[in-house]
């Protein structure tokens, strides 16, 4: 390559990059009119442009609140399975020590509170599952519930 060639190589390269220069110079003035006619025309919660911004902030902070809403329902899950082993291993160890009193063991359906917490428990099941067009698997465990939840809500959207 002779020195000749190479003068010519960025002679081409330097038009190139003063042509997108001034390309992105013109661009910034259309944007600058257009934000200064739009801001004149709409309110600023109509204004297209921004808009456009916000919809690209959207778009850019979606995949994060994906993360946090698959957090926050796993997060949901296990407090909900927590609280169901807690409150089924105390009800069980209440009925032994009314067995072991002597005292009639009180059922299930004559204690309300343990009535309206598997009630509470059936309906996040049931919502899970109509959401997700799973309603014919009642014996679903809570990681299926888990992913079927996180299914309907994140994906869908």
């Amino acid at each position: 390559m002779s020195l000749h060639d190479d003068h010519h190589h960025h002679h081409a390269v330097d038009g190139l990059v003063n042509l997108l220069t001034k390309a992105n110079n013109d661009l910034i003035v259309v944007q600058n009119r257009l934000d200064k006619e739009f801001r004149k025309i709409y309110p600023d919660n109509a204004n297209p442009m921004k808009l456009v911004a916000r919809i690209k902030k959207i778009q850019d902070e979606l995949p994060y609140l994906k993360e946090q809403c698959r957090e926050l329902l796993s997060a949901k899950q296990d407090l909900i399975d927590k609280a169901r082993t807690t409150v089924v291993g105390n009800r069980a160890s209440l009925q032994r020590l009314q067995t072991s009193m002597g005292i009639p063991v009180t059922n299930d359906s004559d204690d309300p509170a343990y009535t309206n917490f598997n009630e509470v428990i059936d309906e996040w099941a049931l919502q899970v599952r109509s959401k997700t067009g799973d309603e014919g698997h009642e014996d679903s465990d809570s990681g299926d519930i888990n992913r079927m939840l996180f299914s309907a809500i994140v994906h869908d959207t």
